[in-house]
């Protein structure tokens, strides 16, 4: 049945052969429109899409296709990037008349998508959930001209956090001193964090090493960005092999604390949204799904 999406492909609507920002938004609120009708043929897809979600391959009209039940209404983030011809988004809609946050990223080619690929992170803290009911602020302003770096820049500076991370060193991306996280509609910056640490900025809390488990960030797909709004999406795959049993974590006083790590291998499947502006990191809204350790991509 999934198969015979093209058979209405009629009804979808044609693109232009380059799409602008004002496009690109546009082809995601009709995907996502579609996706909520459990319609893929009133998106105009190429005859040989790709289609990942949650790193399985599958096909339009499967997965989220047959289980959305409602749009998102508040929590909407939008990445248009007509360079590269990709659109990103991050939301919170509803499964099965339950909230879940998606992300999905579009990519066109003469009009037509060419891949699509969703992100889901389901069973949501109900803590966690005020935090997403709408965008923090900073994610939505556009950047003012003076302080917007080219696009070029952006994918660097994006990229840079994956690298402070698995160094652990604060310096290896340009965190302003404001640069706030949230995981899943989580805070888990400005915090308290394990054994009763103080509450750390984006750069302190890397260079306690507290997150010295994360071994390998691979993929890393940084290659979306608009400096209208300073706004760069990531998607990667963390690989916590945890060979170890326990971790030492270093206090702003330098002293030294040994936190247990009693967890069994996992991938993190995440998706990440840098707030770039005057060339430095002021918020990152981050989501992600545990998987077997070492799983493909999808993409492969």
């Amino acid at each position: 049945m999934a198969g015979m999406f093209l058979a209405g492909a009629q009804k979808a609507q044609a693109y232009p052969e380059h799409c602008d920002r004002a496009c690109l938004i546009k082809v995601m609120n009709d995907y996502v429109a579609a996706l909520v009708a459990h319609d893929p043929s009133k998106v105009d897809f190429a005859t040989d899409v790709k289609f990942v979600e949650n790193i399985q391959r599958m096909k339009p009209g499967e997965g989220l296709w047959k289980t959305a039940s409602a749009p998102p209404t508040t929590f909407k983030i939008y990445v248009p990037d007509p360079v590269s011809e990709q659109v990103g988004f991050m939301c919170v809609m509803k499964e099965n008349d339950k909230p879940i946050q998606l992300v999905v990223r579009l990519k066109l080619e003469n009009g037509k998508i060419v891949e699509a690929e969703h992100l889901i992170a389901r069973n949501l803290r109900e803590t966690s959930l005020k935090n997403l009911q709408t965008p923090r602020p900073g994610l939505l302003a556009k950047v003012p001209p003076s302080d917007r770096v080219p696009r070029a820049e952006m994918l660097k500076i994006g990229a840079s956090y994956y690298t402070a991370l698995t160094t652990a060193n604060g310096k290896a991306a340009p965190f302003a001193a404001d640069c706030e996280r949230h995981e899943n509609g989580m805070q888990t910056t400005g915090v308290s964090g394990p054994n009763h640490m103080p509450p750390m900025g984006c750069e302190a809390q890397l260079n306690t090493h507290v997150f010295d488990y994360i071994t390998k960030i691979e993929p890393r797909r940084v290659n979306i960005a608009d400096p209208e709004t300073g706004l760069v999406l990531g998607l990667s795959q963390f690989r916590q092999p945890m060979k170890e049993q326990t971790e030492k974590v270093v206090g702003a006083d330098g002293k030294t604390t040994t936190i247990p790590m009693n967890f069994k291998p996992f991938d993190l499947p995440a998706a990440h949204i840098f707030k770039i502006s005057g060339g430095k990191i002021h918020e990152i809204e981050a989501m992600g799904f545990t998987a077997p350790y070492n799983s493909k991509t999808g993409w492969e």
